[in-house]
């Protein structure tokens, strides 16, 4: 059998952080994921190594399993013993007694859960007994309804699901595959916020599977609850005689009337432009333009002289 260097896979020493394994899973995942290397094997099988990879390094009961693991197999292997003949029967893996609760995040939950399957026989060896690199589930031996109950509680799975602003605004869908090949499309409905939860009863071996939702940041929107916040700019001379600007929303560009003498930082609210609420996603929150006023750039010398010409008049007020 041969001995998977889970560190060598994803380029770290034995001293990385969770952080930093995070962050290289991430890296070679997009690098190696299927969809951006159509038709070429060598890339999916890659892609399964750098999660089975993660898979280990990420869950601290594993690692350290395999780090203990590690330590004996070089010993082994430094005194000229062969692979085949390494006693594996002391790391077969044996049933967990954990509760199968991990966090991950959507892009791990959509690279791990694709369908790509196919653990190496290192991995089933040293973790088969650990829910086989998936959800963490033990199975309820509970025998009165009572004790079922509590049993189904503790092997609740929760899952982080990123999301955009605009997917949190109309509700969207993600389609995951289960262990076992069992594939689910979860619905996630308008107006959820980060920390919000969808349960999908049932679907983790026997228990409840959560995804706790985080809302990306937004390149134009602040969000607060339901409202939303928005800078918009306007220039020098409709902030002076008023007018008319365009403000964004998730729906699409508005009119916003600016009266004359608007100064900067001035806001607005636009009733009902915000956010849905989760529970009654016809209520929407507002949304707070704050005005930015932009000078002109690069006047001719004419137009200076104008505002020359304005500064002393005020001047002479």
């Amino acid at each position: 059998m041969e001995y998977k260097d889970y560190y060598k896979t994803l380029g770290l020493d034995k001293t990385a952080k969770e952080a930093d394994i995070k962050s290289a899973y991430r890296r070679l995942a997009r690098k190696y994921h299927p969809d951006m290397n159509p038709g070429k094997p060598e890339a999916e099988e890659k892609f399964k190594e750098v999660n089975e990879a993660y898979q280990v390094l990420s869950d601290p009961e594993k690692r350290q399993k395999y780090d203990q693991f590690g330590s004996q197999w070089q010993q082994y292997q430094s005194s000229g013993g062969s692979p085949e003949d390494f006693n594996w029967g002391p790391w077969r893996s044996q049933p967990s007694g954990g509760t199968g609760y991990r966090t991950v995040s959507q892009d791990e939950l959509n690279e791990m859960f694709g369908g790509m399957g196919g653990f190496s026989d290192f991995f089933e060896t040293l973790f088969g007994g650990f829910g086989g690199g998936g959800f963490n589930t033990q199975k309820s031996r509970q025998a009165n309804p009572a004790g079922a109950r509590r049993s189904a509680i503790s092997r609740d799975v929760q899952h982080e699901v990123e999301i955009t602003l605009e997917e949190a605004f109309s509700g969207t869908k993600r389609l995951l595959q289960l262990d076992g090949g069992k594939r689910i499309e979860a619905s996630i409905p308008p107006g959820v916020d980060t920390g919000s939860r969808v349960r999908l009863g049932g679907q983790a071996a026997g228990a409840d599977l959560f995804l706790r939702i985080v809302v990306l940041p937004h390149a134009v929107f602040t969000r607060k609850g339901s409202d939303l916040y928005t800078r918009v700019p306007v220039d020098f001379y409709t902030a002076v005689l008023g007018g008319e600007v365009s403000v964004p929303t998730l729906t699409g560009a508005v009119r916003l009337t600016i009266p004359e003498h608007t100064d900067t930082g001035k806001v607005f609210r636009l009733k009902e432009l915000g956010m849905p609420s989760l529970k009654k996603p016809q209520t929407r929150g507002n949304l707070y333009a704050t005005v930015e006023i932009h000078l002109p750039q690069h006047l001719t010398p004419a137009e200076k002289e104008k505002v020359r010409e304005l500064k002393n008049m005020r001047r002479a007020q």
